[in-house]
């Protein structure tokens, strides 16, 4: 875990293998920003390095000099903030998130890393040690004896004159935690599929908790008792693997809590279609068809370790869609845990099956809301690009409430609606419901399947995150190629907003 600090030493005096500096673009030129705390040499030799390698100063352009002259850190980073003068102070705060990440995301063989970014208050510093916890991610992968592994970043020190008040340094604390949280979402997406099926994700669960004191309460339930709790959404997706199905709940209970939310999670850790098998290109990102899962396990974890007044529970729906001689077929028939019959008609549309069982047993904790994350539907790519989630509700209040946390939480996002026309779509023959529409709107007839399965008059949202889950071409920002470990941000917003 990288540690993150707050200090209001002089930033030219503090030694660090690197030191993060702000530029930003003035005419089309690159001049450093606001708070960087350099003497007037320093600065001016800056300036000069600026000038000489044309820098702009836009956005997450990042530059390193060495041997500032009056500097202790051996490496001065420079990393733009875009459109802005000298004195600007106040910046977006996803801009001092992406710069911040772009910067330490950069480095090599630093362990230590002070930022001096224009900050105003708890918000920004937040933003900036978000940014740079978040940046400091490397996925170690599975590598043998042989290899070497580089030097991260270990300790982030956020250089600001409100560094001695409480909730800068608060939010220096959530800061690491949620880093910390993303960074395990992100492990687990990452992680190859024979190294991460449902029984191993259940025990990596387990294992953090133990790490973690034990806050958390875990349970799982085998193949055995889902058989026997009548969950034939994820039985029937599972049942097609060697590696059968789990329903793994986390629960944060702390005293007197102010409320109560529950999170479900799709954990596909490997889906190849089924029997209606994806083409070869359609598979090479499926590991990550459980970043949904992730998300939710991380967010309790969050939220235990930073003592939110909150009740959350969360429900990691994990199975792996396989072929076999024992798969699922399109045209069965399953029962869901609420008795609810269900037609299959393509089995590469497991998702809302698995999520279908989590939602009805979230609903029999009475939470005061429901939220399941899910990479449901490429139809959410078509709609909204790779880094955008839609949000859908049976409420619309409530949407809204969760896309303000995903915007405090800086992760982009856009309401969808649950057309009511749309709903006739999933009729059935032969069952209560279809389990899927037509191609066009697939997006919102996915979510107007999974409200089939919410209790009546609880509040209930579904973010689709089939494009910001996983980034499959170059880094940007924070954001590392492979798992984004989004959601995390936004299901913890959501409830700290609950605690208050």
């Amino acid at each position: 875990m990288t540690t993150v600090n707050v200090s209001d030493r002089p930033a030219h005096d503090l030694k660090a293998d690197a030191l993060v500096l702000a530029t930003v673009e003035t005419a089309g030129k690159a001049a450093l920003a606001a708070g960087h705390g350099l003497p007037r040499g320093a600065a001016t030799h800056v300036a000069a390095q600026l000038a000489a390698l044309q820098a702009t100063g836009s956005a997450e352009e990042v530059l390193t000099i060495a041997g500032v002259p009056g500097v202790a850190a051996a490496r001065v980073v420079l990393t733009g903030l875009g459109k802005g003068t000298s004195r600007t102070t106040s910046f977006d705060h996803e801009v001092l998130r992406r710069a911040a990440g772009a910067a330490v995301r950069s480095l090599k063989n630093a362990a230590r890393v002070a930022l001096a970014l224009p900050t105003t208050g708890a918000e920004s510093v937040a933003a900036v040690a978000e940014g740079a916890a978040l940046g400091a991610y490397r996925y170690a992968g599975v590598r043998g004896p042989s290899a070497k592994a580089g030097k991260g970043v270990t300790a982030i020190t956020v250089l600001t004159s409100d560094a001695r008040l409480k909730p800068v340094k608060a939010a220096a604390t959530r800061a690491a935690v949620l880093a910390d949280a993303k960074a395990y979402a992100r492990d687990l997406v990452n992680t190859p599929p024979n190294k991460l099926f449902p029984q191993s994700f259940a025990d990596s669960v387990k294992a953090r908790n133990t790490a973690a004191s034990a806050k958390v309460t875990v349970k799982v339930l085998d193949e055995v008792a889902l058989e026997k709790g009548g969950f034939g959404g994820i039985v029937g997706v599972g049942q097609g693997s060697v590696n059968p199905p789990r329903m793994v709940t986390l629960t944060w209970n702390p005293p007197k809590a102010k409320g109560s939310v529950a999170l479900v999670g799709k954990g596909i850790t490997f889906d190849s279609g089924g029997l209606n098998l994806k083409p070869a290109t359609g598979m090479l990102t499926m590991k990550s068809d459980m970043a949904g899962a992730a998300a939710v396990a991380a967010t309790v974890f969050a939220a235990a370790e930073l003592g939110l007044p909150v009740k959350v529970t969360g429900y990691l729906c994990l199975a792996e869609n396989m072929p076999s001689g024992t798969a699922q077929r399109p045209s069965d028939v399953v029962t869901m845990r609420n008795g609810t019959t269900v037609e299959i008609l393509d089995t590469d549309a497991e998702g809302r099956m698995v999520l279908g069982d989590g939602i009805c047993l979230a609903g029999e904790g009475n939470p005061d809301a429901i939220v399941d994350i899910a990479t449901l539907t490429g139809a959410q790519m078509v709609a909204l690009g790779a880094r955008v989630a839609g949000i859908m509700a049976n409420d619309d209040a409530f949407r809204d409430r969760v896309r303000a946390a995903a915007d405090v939480a800086g992760e982009a996002s856009w309401p969808m609606p649950l057309p009511t026309d749309l709903r006739s779509q999933l009729d059935s023959g032969v069952a209560d419901l279809a389990h899927k529409g037509e191609r066009w709107g697939g997006m919102l007839t996915a979510g107007l399947f999974l409200q089939e399965f919410v209790t009546e008059g609880t509040p209930w949202a579904h973010v689709d995150i089939a494009g910001p889950s996983y980034n499959d071409g170059s880094a940007w920002g924070y954001t590392p190629k492979g798992a984004t470990g989004y959601g995390v941000g936004t299901l913890l917003s959501l409830v700290e907003d609950y605690a208050g």
